[in-house]
C-alpha cells in the first residue's frame, strides 16, 4: 500500500485548512508522524497511518482509494 500524496495534500488543504496539527489530531497520529510523511513523500507511512486515513474516509464518506494505492 502507498499513500497518494497529491490527494493527501489536497485533503490537508481542503478539509483541514492546511493545519497539520488539526489533521494529525483527527487522524489519531502525532504531528511528528504526519510531518514525516509529508517530508518523505509518504514513504514511511505504516499500517497505523494508512488505517487512520481509511477510517477517516469511511467516517466522512470519502473513497479511501483516492488516498491509498493498493497493490
Amino acid at each position: 500500500m502507498e499513500i497518494n500524496m497529491d490527494a493527501l495534500i489536497m485533503l490537508l488543504k481542503d478539509r483541514f485548512e492546511n493545519n497539520q496539527a488539526k489533521m494529525a489530531r483527527v487522524l489519531g497520529i502525532s504531528r511528528y508522524q504526519l510531518n514525516t510523511i509529508l517530508k518523505n513523500n509518504g514513504k514511511c507511512a505504516g499500517k497505523k497511518i494508512i488505517g487512520s486515513i481509511i477510517k477517516y474516509c469511511d467516517t466522512n464518506e470519502l473513497d479511501f482509494h483516492k488516498y491509498i494505492f493498493l497493490f
